[in-house]
């Protein structure tokens, strides 16, 4: 199998790095995550000028590229700068259920808006009790004429301060914990009924708790089939997952240079530290960690279109080994580094919060690594 990339897609890349590295250094990135706005929307329409909203689409669907191998490579280089712009929610997850589940019409509106940069989604799926189920909806669509009635509350929903839309799934019919009866709607957020609560995460990014009380949407806002959203959300949070994969490479790539670096530079008993034996084999092992997570990372990516089955194995199977290799890298990192890891003026331990969080987005490693059995024994 060919693993070379395509000219095209190296020169996507190297774009996002030289955008990455002359508009993303650590101290900006620090002095926008603690704004009151918490992100650059300057920095986001400069995204859609360089066509990187839409790298991801096929010129078909309007863009410029042909799928995941383009959001894998913005996403890695992005994880190596910590953007805090909602590329995942908007582009990844936003662009990929309406390709895999929008209208001609759907399409033809969000797709354009998300690649001009007007339109920006937050993916409201998850719920107060309902952990990494995605079938634990509570949150309620109630038919009402020719359209619906939504009511509930979304926990901890990404990028909600800076979106136009929410992307919510709902209960249609069934109960609580039912694979059936899940649809999935598009609300616009300033739509009446609609009221957040706003704050930043550990990490640097911004959520917020979303409620609906007696919001009013059309039969146009339903993505994909009524009561059988489920497959539908599965398929676009795995493609969410393969790219936040790729985001935590970014993130280990420079946490094992910061620490060799480090390393190289720290004197102890008149040596450099990374002449140390013991040293030199935690840095080897958090290489091979970040090296596996790569070529995990791939063959999710290029799994993406295969059969359920499949695709969610190995989704399950990259989130593992971005589990584990990222608990690896970033806590050896923090401890080679020794006290000042830790401390917020160094790049380490904004690293570490953004890799610690990468972990349980989605579903943790244990929850990855049990679906995987269920899966292969099944």
């Amino acid at each position: 199998m060919d693993f070379n990339f395509t000219s095209e897609q190296d020169m996507l890349r190297d774009t996002v790095a030289k955008l990455v590295a002359q508009q993303y250094d650590f101290d900006t990135r620090r002095k926008v995550a603690k704004s009151e706005a918490g992100w650059r929307p300057e920095m986001w329409s400069q995204f859609a000028e360089l066509g990187l909203l839409g790298a991801s689409f096929t010129e078909a669907e309007g863009g410029f590229g042909s799928g995941p191998i383009e959001a894998m490579i913005i996403s890695e280089e992005f994880g190596k700068g910590l953007v805090i712009e909602p590329y995942l929610q908007t582009v990844v997850i936003g662009g990929n259920f309406f390709r895999h589940g929008g209208t001609d019409a759907q399409k033809e509106e969000h797709i354009a808006g998300i690649i001009g940069g007007e339109t920006r989604f937050a993916f409201a799926y998850s719920e107060p009790k309902s952990r990494y189920d995605l079938h634990d909806v509570a949150t309620t669509a109630k038919k009402d004429g020719a359209g619906y009635t939504l009511n509930g509350h979304k926990a901890v929903v990404i990028g909600a301060p800076f979106a136009t839309h929410l992307i919510v799934t709902a209960r249609t019919s069934g109960g609580q914990r039912d694979t059936g009866g899940i649809s999935v709607f598009i609300v616009p957020k300033g739509a009446k009924g609609v009221t957040t609560r706003d704050y930043p995460t550990v990490d640097g990014l911004r959520a917020s708790e979303v409620y609906f009380e007696n919001v009013s949407v059309g039969a146009d806002a339903v993505i994909g089939k009524v009561d059988g959203g489920l497959p539908l959300v599965e398929k676009v949070v795995d493609n969410a997952i393969a790219a936040l994969c790729a985001e935590a490479v970014g993130c280990f790539k420079v946490l094992n240079e910061a620490t060799i670096s480090y390393a190289k530079q720290r004197k102890q008993f008149g040596q450099p530290i990374a002449n140390f034996q013991v040293l030199q084999h935690r840095m080897v092992d958090m290489f091979m960690a970040a090296e596996q997570a790569t070529s995990m990372t791939f063959m999710v990516t290029l799994k993406l279109d295969e059969s359920d089955k499949a695709r969610k194995m190995a989704a399950s199977a990259a989130k593992v080994q971005a589990g584990k290799a990222g608990k690896l890298v970033s806590q050896d990192a923090v401890q080679i580094h020794g006290g000042m890891g830790m401390t917020d003026e160094l790049n380490v331990g904004h690293f570490f919060k953004r890799v610690t969080m990468i972990e349980s987005q989605f579903g943790n490693t244990d929850w990855h690594l049990r679906r995987y059995t269920e899966l292969a024994n099944g």
